[in-house]
């Protein structure tokens, strides 16, 4: 029997990055985290633990820092720079991803004015892109994670099956939340307007969420993906991750009170998680991207 080394990579996660735009008197702000593996011919490194072709991780936390200096940009381009540059500057390394979160802030405001320096972060989710090249070819997923939602009707769940272990009853009225994590894959790395695409995605999940009449969580988690699919036709496959936030009516009877659907319990677990992707029947192969 022989023992032979599969597959591998390595890289620097999570390098935490803030540029700050100082153009004018107005400032920009970009917070990131940027995490970077490679693979490539790093066998003798497992097998002899020789380094010469291990481009240490230190010097990749630099590079991310360096690129930095001239702008930023979208995370897609930005990412696509890093991985283009792992590739083609290193021999021994074929294949690079760069995973990116972009950490939002809002601008305060002084007596109604928009304030030039000052900044708080919000709640509108984290962005994501996930970009991945191989020296010939590059593939770019771009995402929203963590972006709380809630129906507070609308939703119903009845005509499950039931069984000797089964106490969930049936409902027509419940409160429907859950934090959206959602990936897209687009067809194409080239010429991307990755800021409008982002945009229109992003609005595509929150509009087919309100405006789905849900009978559960799998209807409206397709509805999102059919959405993003309608109005960006640059992108070929949705992924979405639901966890089913609970809201449970909480019993006032024993304080001599009712409850018309005003007073819940939020539970934080166990919950539901609901999963799927949608996507276009003639969509081209998802590549290692999803990987």
């Amino acid at each position: 029997m022989a023992i032979v080394l599969g597959g591998n990579r390595y890289g620097k996660a999570e390098v935490r990055l803030v540029r700050i735009d100082r153009d004018g008197e107005e400032h920009g702000i970009t917070d990131l985290t940027v995490s970077v593996a490679l693979s490539g011919d790093l066998a003798d490194t497992h097998l002899r633990g020789t380094n010469d072709k291990v481009l240490a991780t230190d010097t990749q936390k630099n590079t991310v820092y360096a690129f930095a200096r001239d702008g930023i940009g979208s995370i897609e381009d930005f990412g696509l720079r890093l991985a283009r540059h792992f590739v083609g500057t290193q021999p021994s390394i074929h294949f690079a991803r760069v995973a990116i979160e972009q950490h939002s802030w809002s601008r305060l405001s002084i007596d109604g004015a928009p304030a030039r320096h000052s900044f708080a972060r919000t709640g509108d989710g984290t962005r994501t892109a996930v970009v991945s090249h191989d020296g010939e070819r590059s593939w770019v997923l771009s995402g929203i994670t963590d972006l709380t939602v809630l129906n507070s009707t609308d939703s119903e769940f009845w005509g499950f099956p039931r069984d000797e272990y089964t106490t969930l009853a049936e409902t027509k009225d419940r409160i429907l939340a859950t934090a959206v994590n959602a990936s897209w894959r687009h067809a194409a790395a080239g010429d991307t307007d990755w800021e409008a695409s982002f945009r229109t995605a992003r609005t595509g999940l929150l509009e087919a969420f309100a405006g789905t009449y849900s009978f559960s969580l799998q209807q409206t988690l397709y509805a999102m993906g059919e959405r993003v699919l309608q109005r960006v036709p640059g992108v070929a496959e949705v992924r979405l991750s639901l966890p089913n936030k609970h809201h449970f009516l909480t019993d006032l009877s024993p304080f001599g009170l009712d409850n018309p659907g005003e007073v819940f319990y939020a539970a934080d677990r166990p919950y539901g998680l609901i999963e799927g992707t949608v996507l276009r029947d003639d969509a081209p192969p998802a590549g290692p991207a999803w990987d």
